[in-house]
């Protein structure tokens, strides 16, 4: 037996580092399943495929505001270095792709924070859960989040701060739902927490007790603030999964 990130690491030509990176990224497989422990204990015989890590893309720029298009499985503390001129605005976990801001005017960004902590900011994602969302919801439930260690975990509590997001149905295809969720609120791990209060998980978030897949299927789908609006295409996997069903 062999340690998985060393025999990656051997079958791609790379550092040691560099195949653990890609392990807990989330972007290695074998025999169709996710490679989940890079130290764990792995047959030499084995064959992996690694999915590609797209680049950061800039949609949008001018003298105030830039909008880049964060793909899954890159932090927005590795996007922020890239763009490491501007400041950052808001964030997206890791496995969350799509519209991520900075500004590069501090009067702007001053004014952007306020638009946010007025809820003037307007938030669309897309989601693939688990489950039927046949109607229209809205979920008024403060979240409340936890840490430990590096983890973080929220989860819906009467002592948490208020949160709300809009929920509503766009496509049904077997026991997966597609989404439309809006948020009024932007506390951590929201959309996650709220939509599996109402036992609609988000597929591939085994966090939030769905089951795996190759991510967690939530998208950035739209932002509008101060006059301006951003939208970030709708990656080809939500449609993949949704015409498999």
């Amino acid at each position: 037996m062999e340690k998985a990130y060393k025999l990656l690491a051997t079958q791609e030509g790379i550092s040691n580092r560099a195949a653990k990176d890609l392990i807990d990224r989330g972007v290695v497989y074998s025999g169709g399943k996710k490679v989940k422990v890079a130290r764990g204990e792995i047959s030499p015989k084995t064959n992996f495929r690694v999915d590609k890590i797209n680049k950061p893309k800039i949609i949008f720029q001018d003298k105030k505001i830039i909008a880049v298009d964060k793909p899954c499985f890159v932090t927005t503390e590795e996007v922020a270095r890239s763009y490491s001129d501007f400041t950052l605005l808001h964030r997206l976990d890791k496995e969350t792709s799509g519209v991520l801001l900075f500004t590069k005017d501090e009067d702007f960004h001053a004014e952007a924070v306020k638009a946010f902590k007025r809820r003037e900011v307007k938030k669309e994602y897309i989601a693939v859960v688990q489950g039927k969302c046949i109607e229209p919801v809205t979920v008024d439930k403060p979240i409340i989040t936890i840490k430990k260690g590096n983890i973080l975990f929220s989860k819906v509590a009467d002592e948490g701060k208020d949160a709300i997001s809009h929920i509503e149905p766009l496509m049904l295809e077997g026991k997966l739902s597609k989404v439309k969720v809006t948020i009024e609120t932007g506390r951590t791990h929201q959309i996650r927490a709220h939509l599996k209060s109402i036992k609609l998980p988000i597929l591939g978030d085994t966090q939030y007790g769905a089951k795996p897949f190759k991510r967690v299927m939530l998208h950035a789908w739209k932002i509008e603030l101060l006059g301006y609006k951003f939208e970030s295409k709708e990656p080809g996997e939500f449609v993949r999964v949704m015409n498999m069903g």
